[in-house]
């Protein structure tokens, strides 16, 4: 098996202000399934095309952001081999139990360099709904809102994010996909665990811990245009889009759901090798590396995080 050690982001939890409202925004919107409710008030959902119990975590809090990504790894000893790997480069790890989430194993947890926490677990139960696996149709239940097809990747800013490129090239072998160079140093870094463009991308921010997006795989680009109806027709905040980046050349739309937390629903995007070259973007064209039909930056865009 070519693919080992982290296989690909699990899941995310987020801090919402309005837990009714969210609810119905990554249901009914964004096309997920609600899985369960945890004794804390915890709301797990997922996409009906994910075989894991959950891949989206909602916690109700007092402000909206970031509480954790956590990655799936292939096999239990890979959590003793990463904790290893983690205390040696000099960061504490801690131990979550398993069934703290609900249909999870075991994880541990770190805090890297632009604050973020980070996890990583091995085992997850599956859940309903999810896509047969003998004669399977392209679908078990029939899509709806933006058809969202998984939880694919986020976006996070904060400081020493160098640190972090260090951290998951030579901790957790990440390879960085593509970067922007600043005259004044490194501003963005787009990482990968397999083969997609990026799995977790960060920017250089001076606070610590901050969330730009959490990104939604869609089939096509017909699909991304329905979401813009879905945007319109129910007076959901557009940040921008429909568009298309340089950076990943992923064709997406960006939005917020109801807690001030930032979405994104794009398709496409290149495959990734980790034998390919890093694709690096500097100051003079760095507006169409963010949006290359427009080829100019957003001010909101780049500022805006919870």
């Amino acid at each position: 098996m070519a693919i080992s050690g982290v296989l690909r982001p699990g899941f995310i939890q987020l801090r919402v202000l309005d837990m009714p409202g969210s609810i119905d925004h990554y249901t009914k919107r964004i096309g997920m399934h609600q899985v369960t409710e945890g004794p804390d008030g915890r709301v797990y959902l997922k996409t009906a095309d994910e075989f894991d119990h959950h891949s989206f975590v909602l916690r109700r809090a007092d402000t909206a952001g970031y509480d954790l990504m956590a990655f799936k790894v292939l096999e239990d000893a890979d959590l003793d081999k990463f904790e290893k790997r983690i205390a040696d480069y000099g960061i504490a790890a801690d131990h979550v139990p398993a069934g703290e989430m609900p249909g999870i194993g075991r994880r541990i947890g770190f805090k890297i360099p632009s604050g973020h926490r980070i996890e990583l677990f091995a085992h997850s139960e599956q859940s309903d709904p999810k896509p047969r696996v003998h004669n399977p149709d392209v679908w078990e239940v029939e899509p709806h809102g933006m058809r969202a097809l998984r939880f694919d990747h986020a976006l996070l800013y904060g400081p020493e994010i160098e640190k972090n490129l260090n951290f998951f090239e030579k901790v957790l072998d990440f390879r960085c996909a593509e970067r922007v160079d600043m005259p004044d140093g490194l501003l963005a870094i787009w990482l990968s665990c397999g083969m997609k463009a990026h799995d977790i991308a960060f920017v250089k921010y001076p606070e610590p811990g901050k969330f730009h997006h959490a990104a939604f795989d869609l089939e096509n680009w017909n699909d991304v245009g329905n979401a813009a109806d879905i945007l319109t027709r129910y007076d959901i905040s557009i940040d921008i889009g429909p568009t298309r980046h340089g950076i990943t050349r992923g064709q997406t739309i960006y939005f917020f759901d109801p807690s001030g937390n930032r979405n994104e629903v794009f398709t496409g995007g290149y495959t990734y090798y980790p034998d390919l070259p890093t694709r690096t973007w500097d100051e003079k064209e760095l507006g169409k590396g963010i949006f290359y039909y427009e080829r100019k930056m957003n001010d909101a865009f780049l500022s805006v995080v919870t």
